[in-house]
């Protein structure tokens, strides 16, 4: 089925109250008894209390020479472009005639993040949360999991976790934002989650920094007619697969190419199935211009630009931009470099991605000197006048004498 640019909606995500209210008794609960209650929670779900796992170095991990050797290449490449976001974020002054002002740019102190391991163990995100809070200098990195799976800890190693905790759901983050055993409430949680622990998260937000609440992956393509229709199935496929909810979305202004990019999909069963599912979704819109519009609004996670016709210039709202059809959006999952764990839900309209200004705090300095003194505090006080302020108007009075 292919569905009209003007007729597509986002599916509705059931907002689930049950989850909610259980996530809230469980902080609660965890708030009131500390470790006690997060010991019982650890063993009713994960079956086992929260484990404090020693890393040993990269290399002592029994890890095949080719996992091994892209693993250390997607680090290396994501440490790189962290290092090339550190760039423009540096303290700085300037003076005037009334003093000096200046921004101090400083490291979170402690961060951590959480790398899921349900259905599959994420190495990349282990990569992708911790090197960006290594580059910013956080000293304390603390990863989770509730897996051990070798690899995550390898990746967990070298990406500069400075520990690790083998435990899972909402007692882990909880257990970050009010500590446990030796793990100081922290400054900062990152990482995605399933539906419990993005609802921990969202509930923690006022006791803890968050990167942002993730829902299912989400990819738009947009495509003319030139572009290799079992490249672009595939890339949709890819997305679709991580969560049940993923949702793929291709859309083009050639209703001949996306006619027999649905012949494509539907000539398998379990590809067939996602269509079925609503987890991939053939849109058509008459022109670019609507393309376009389809795209801004929707705001996707990631979005894949193969189409001649429109320039990169044209789009604004989306997680990471994927230009032509080289740049599988997989790519940027794993090895590429700039960072996967990016906003879904629309929210690209008004934020971008985790990255190394998510573990960055600017603060600001000022030093005013007597003529500026004066002269603003004359100034100045006519603002906290006009705003009914009695005793600002005052504090700034007594400086002009």
């Amino acid at each position: 089925m292919i569905i009209k640019a003007q007729n597509w909606q986002r599916p509705s995500l059931d907002n689930d109250n049950k989850i909610a209210q259980t996530v809230c008794g469980i902080l609660q609960k965890i708030a009131q008894q500390g470790d006690k209650a997060i010991d019982e929670y650890s063993l009713e779900f994960d079956g086992q209390k929260p484990l404090k796992i020693a890393l040993k170095p990269f290399e002592e991990y029994a890890l095949s020479p080719e996992l091994s050797d892209a693993i250390r290449l997607a680090a290396a490449r994501i440490e790189k472009f962290a290092s090339f976001q550190m760039q423009p974020n540096q303290s700085m002054t300037f003076s005037d005639d009334f003093g000096t002002y200046g921004q101090t740019v400083s490291a979170i102190e402690k961060v951590a993040a959480y790398i899921p391991g349900g259905r599959y163990p994420l190495i990349s995100t282990a990569l992708m949360t911790l090197i960006p809070a290594r580059v910013a200098g956080c000293p304390i990195r603390i990863a989770c999991s509730p897996s051990a799976d070798p690899a995550i800890l390898a990746a967990a190693s070298l990406a500069g976790a400075t520990e690790f905790w083998q435990m899972g759901g909402v007692q882990a983050i909880a257990a970050f934002a009010y500590g446990y055993q030796n793990i100081l409430p922290v400054d900062v949680v990152v990482g995605p989650g399933n539906a419990w622990v993005n609802e921990a998260k969202k509930q923690l937000q006022s006791k803890v920094k968050i990167d942002g609440l993730a829902g299912p992956s989400e990819l738009l393509a947009i495509c003319d007619d030139e572009q290799p229709i079992d490249w672009i199935a595939l890339d949709a496929l890819a997305q679709a697969e991580h969560d049940p909810l993923a949702c793929s979305i291709i859309t083009s202004d050639s209703s001949n190419w996306l006619v027999s990019l649905l012949a494509h999909i539907e000539s398998k069963p379990d590809t067939k199935k996602l269509l079925d599912n609503q987890q991939i979704a053939l849109v058509y819109a008459e022109t670019p211009d609507e393309l376009i519009k389809f795209s801004e609004t929707y705001a996707p996670e990631h979005l894949m630009l193969c189409h001649n016709q429109i320039k990169t210039d044209n789009l604004s709202n989306y997680g990471s931009l994927f230009i032509g059809a080289n740049s599988a959006v997989a790519l940027g999952d794993y090895i590429t470099g700039p960072n996967h764990t990016l906003p879904t839900l629309g929210y690209a309209r008004q934020t971008g991605g985790l990255s190394v200004n998510t573990f960055l705090k600017t603060t600001t300095t000022q030093n005013i000197n007597e003529q500026g003194r004066v002269a603003l505090s004359k100034a100045a006080s006519n603002i906290a006048q006009a705003e009914g302020l009695v005793y600002h108007r005052k504090s700034l009075l007594v400086r002009t004498k």
